[in-house]
């Protein structure tokens, strides 16, 4: 009997060795045909078939692993850097949920916003988190084409090459499928395939891995493909983007689909129609957890219904049809060795705790937050004490208290700095609350005068939510922060950076930790950043209290960076027009407000704002329409809405291009009004503003949505 027709699990040890050599000739053969000759005479499937079982022998028998294996060559060579790919359809995160209650008021939620009745059922799929890297396979003609990281959700890395060497990965698709499909999934790796991985490391005498998830996520962003082949990576597929036809109506079919087109999908999903029936899902595979064979961290809900999932839309950068429902956090016990004192951003001081390094839910923690003087307090934590500590949501260490027993009889509790650690020594002071009162939140009064707080404003301006500006890291920030010869103390040093170094005679390719190719890459990825949306801009700039959403709303409600530059500037000058256009964008606040004042109104940001904008150019914001009969409009939704929920009215307008304020004013457009109205619909009428009702809206936006 041949050994290509005797399964896996029944091959002994001889017959696998003699059908991985079988293997190695085959493929290479047709490897050769491929890029060589450029003449295939198997098909895609074919070819993926004989890789995935030559895969599985090796993964069965690691020890009979050949030297000219398959898994050790593939096709694509090296490369020196991954591309970045921009998702057609954005990778977005999901919110999360942490104890049962809050399932409980994410369905309630849901009920409220499509206006059902209390207990009216709502069907969605539960299935477990899977916890591995997030990827994106682009399918065109059923063939792959393409595959790309999450990254920050809009772009991410192209690792195409790597893809195609994950054996439950296929290059061809089967069945009826579109002509256009990105499937989205989880790249992961089996426990049983980690541990086996590290002891082959181990008896190899080479570094050992942390957990599957970060061993499977860096083994597909291995430059060489040859080294991804060489992992046992998986892949469940569980979504989608871009899709030129939707061949199911619900989440619970489009899961299938992609089951029928050759992807593996988790068989634990189901569908329930109750905030009970997910609850007890969640905690049947909660019990199933530890004998899965593989790490999860959750349950995601999802609206099953997909028209369902269009109205619900997004908040921010989550959908609102969605979330995951993470697992308790898992805790240990170590020693607290010492509190140290980070200055933030802003010039808040926060206590981080230093540890002995303790294994948390397959996570190696050295360090964990104590966030202010009062929690200490309330924790009762000294220097020396045994303490307890968890992952919050599986990703941040906290501690949750001390044992009382085991305190040393040296503990010794900790100071609280009442001067900044930063080398000016300057006073620490104590916000005020709206009460009168002493805040929790001490802040270092040297303001920019502070270098952690400028070391921090670099970095957040580096960020990958701001500039993003590849190869300059919080430790590359120090260094120029540091260096004599071409320091970066502001954003538009940083654009100055190649050339400075120019006209330097000591250039930064000398320095140590630099070389040619490293200083050219930096450089290039500092001129790629010269062009930058205007979010980015208003995000990066640092602003208290101004972050990713709020830096959106103000980028959509100015449009341009000098109508934003000029409003901030009236604002911080106390124009009361200014000021009142402002606090009627929906969501901005006065905190908000006061923060932009305030930033603006002192010198020093104003020199280093209009210093940077001459080094970059700042794109117009993204509209979200131009055509339809309210783009561009300022709308009011006010009183009781009967066909339709706030929250649906205001991403309506939105969708259409229209700015939806909390307030009136002279600048409003056009009023909504439902049953109730009360004080803006009397606003309204005192500044000639039109009202409508909701028939009539509905009436005025036909065609347009």
């Amino acid at each position: 009997m041949s050994t290509a027709n005797i399964l896996v699990d029944e091959l002994t040890e001889d017959q696998a060795k003699q059908e991985l050599a079988r293997l190695a000739t085959e493929i290479a053969e047709h490897d050769r045909l491929y890029h060589a000759e450029d003449a295939p005479v198997i098909s895609d499937a074919e070819y993926d078939a004989l890789r995935r079982r030559n895969l599985a022998i090796e993964q069965a028998f690691p020890h009979l692993v050949r030297e000219d294996s398959p898994s050790r060559r593939v096709g694509a060579p090296p490369v020196e850097k991954f591309e970045k790919l921009r998702h057609r359809v954005p990778m977005l995160s999901l919110d999360n949920a942490f104890s049962d209650q809050d399932v409980v008021d994410f369905v309630a939620r849901i009920r409220r916003f499509l206006k059902l009745e209390q207990h009216a059922p709502v069907a969605m799929t539960a299935e477990p988190k899977i916890d591995g890297l997030s990827l994106s396979l682009r399918y065109e003609g059923g063939r792959l084409v393409s595959a790309a990281t999450r990254g920050d959700g809009q772009v991410g890395e192209n690792v195409t090459a790597n893809a195609r060497v994950v054996a439950d990965i296929p290059k061809v698709l089967a069945g009826n499928f579109p002509d256009v499909i990105e499937v989205r999934g989880e790249v992961y790796m089996t426990q049983r395939d980690f541990l086996a991985l590290n002891a082959r490391q181990e008896a190899q005498g080479k570094q050992t891995y942390v957990n599957p998830r970060n061993t499977a996520a860096g083994s597909l962003r291995q430059l060489d493909p040859a080294m991804t082949a060489a992992r046992p990576l998986k892949f469940f597929a569980y979504a989608w983007g871009e899709v030129s036809e939707m061949p199911a109506s619900t989440q619970t079919e489009m899961v299938d689909a992609l089951k029928r087109y050759g992807f593996r999908t988790n068989e634990l999903m189901c569908r329930c129609e109750t905030a009970q029936e997910l609850l007890e899902h969640y905690h049947a595979i909660e019990e199933q957890r530890a004998s899965l064979g593989y790490d999860i961290d959750g349950v995601v809900y999802k609206v099953d219904d997909l028209a369902l999932q269009q109205r619900l839309g997004f908040v921010s950068r989550n959908p609102r049809w969605a979330i995951a429902h993470k697992f308790p956090a898992e805790k240990a016990f170590t020693i607290l060795r010492g509190i140290d004192i980070q200055v933030g951003r802003t010039g808040a001081l926060t206590p981080v705790a230093r540890l002995e390094p303790v294994t948390v839910g397959g996570v190696v923690v050295t360090n964990a937050t104590l966030h202010n003087a009062e929690e200490i307090e309330r924790l009762g934590v000294k220097i020396g004490d045994t303490v307890i500590v968890q992952r919050a949501g599986d990703v941040i260490p906290q501690i949750l208290g001390y044992v009382e027993e085991r305190r040393p009889a040296d503990a010794r509790a900790f100071q609280f700095p009442t001067v900044c650690p930063c080398e000016l020594k300057t006073p620490v002071m104590r916000e005020g609350t709206a009460g009168g009162g002493e805040g929790v939140v001490r802040r270092c009064s040297g303001e920019f005068a502070c270098p952690f707080q400028r070391i921090e404003h670099l970095r957040h301006f580096v960020s990958r939510r701001a500039f993003d500006i590849e190869g300059l890291g919080e430790k590359q920030i120090e260094f120029f922060f540091r260096d004599p010869d071409i320091p970066v103390k502001s954003p538009a040093d940083i654009f100055t950076l190649a050339e400075r170094d120019a006209q330097n005679l000591k250039k930064l390719r000398d320095k140590e930790g630099w070389g040619e190719l490293s200083a050219k890459n930096l450089f290039a990825a500092i001129e790629a950043r010269r062009t930058i949306p205007l979010e980015r801009m208003i995000y990066g700039l640092g602003i208290r209290h101004v972050g990713e959403r709020t830096a959106t709303t103000l980028a959509r409600a100015y449009g341009n960076w000098k109508d934003f530059h000029d409003a901030a500037l009236a604002v911080s000058r106390g124009d009361l027009s200014a000021r009142e256009e402002m606090d009627a964008l929906d969501d901005i606040g006065g905190a908000v407000i006061d923060a932009v004042a305030t930033y603006f109104g002192e010198e020093h940001n104003r020199k280093l704002v209009e210093a940077l904008a001459s080094q970059v150019n700042v794109e117009e914001a993204e509209r979200p329409a131009a055509d339809s009969v309210v783009a561009g409009k300022t709308i009011v939704f006010t009183g009781a809405l009967e066909r339709m929920s706030r929250d649906e009215a205001k991403d309506m307008a939105e969708r259409l291009g229209a700015k939806v304020a909390g307030s009136v004013s002279s600048r409003t457009d056009l009023v909504v009004a439902g049953p109730g109205a009360g004080s803006k619909l009397k606003k309204a009428s005192e500044l000639g503003i039109e009202v409508i009702d909701e028939d009539a809206w509905f009436q005025r936006i036909a065609g347009s949505s």
